[in-house]
């Protein structure tokens, strides 16, 4: 009876931490551009010591016009693509990650930023203002 208990508690315990390992966004996406639905970069999205997520380009897919963010506007203006953080602060809230924002390297804009997974997506919203004016792309989990 002990032996059928534990390999029960066993058994749910790996499903509970599948199920969390299954809600993070720790790893590695292939972002899309949105004009031409093709595979675009690589995001890495990590968690820092202050608890928060971000994430920065390690590979690009498509050659870009520049190799730098000369449209950027803050820090990140004239830096490199590649290392790029273009995520920025964002918390886990509930089954969101929400309240940093996303730069795109293209425009320079910044936006602010909610990231939900769904298995092996990610729907990241950027917007301005409240999260009904905004834009949501696909990523993909990397292999």
């Amino acid at each position: 009876m002990k032996k059928i208990l534990l390999a029960c508690f066993a058994l749910i315990m790996a499903f509970a931490v599948q199920a969390q390992s299954n809600s993070d966004i720790v790893g590695k996406w292939t972002t899309v551009d949105d004009e031409t639905g093709e595979a675009k970069s690589i995001v890495e999205i990590f968690k820092k010591s202050d608890g928060k997520y971000y994430g920065k380009i390690v590979k690009l897919l498509q050659k870009p016009a520049n190799d730098n963010c000369v449209n950027c506007k803050d820090d990140l203006k004239n830096k490199p693509l590649l290392g790029l953080e273009i995520i920025r602060g964002l918390k886990k809230e509930g089954n969101e990650f929400t309240g940093g924002s996303i730069t795109d390297p293209k425009s320079g804009k910044t936006y602010k930023c909610t990231i939900t997974r769904n298995g092996d997506k990610l729907g990241v919203r950027g917007y301005v203002g409240f999260s009904l004016i905004g834009r949501t792309q696909t990523w993909t989990a990397t292999k």
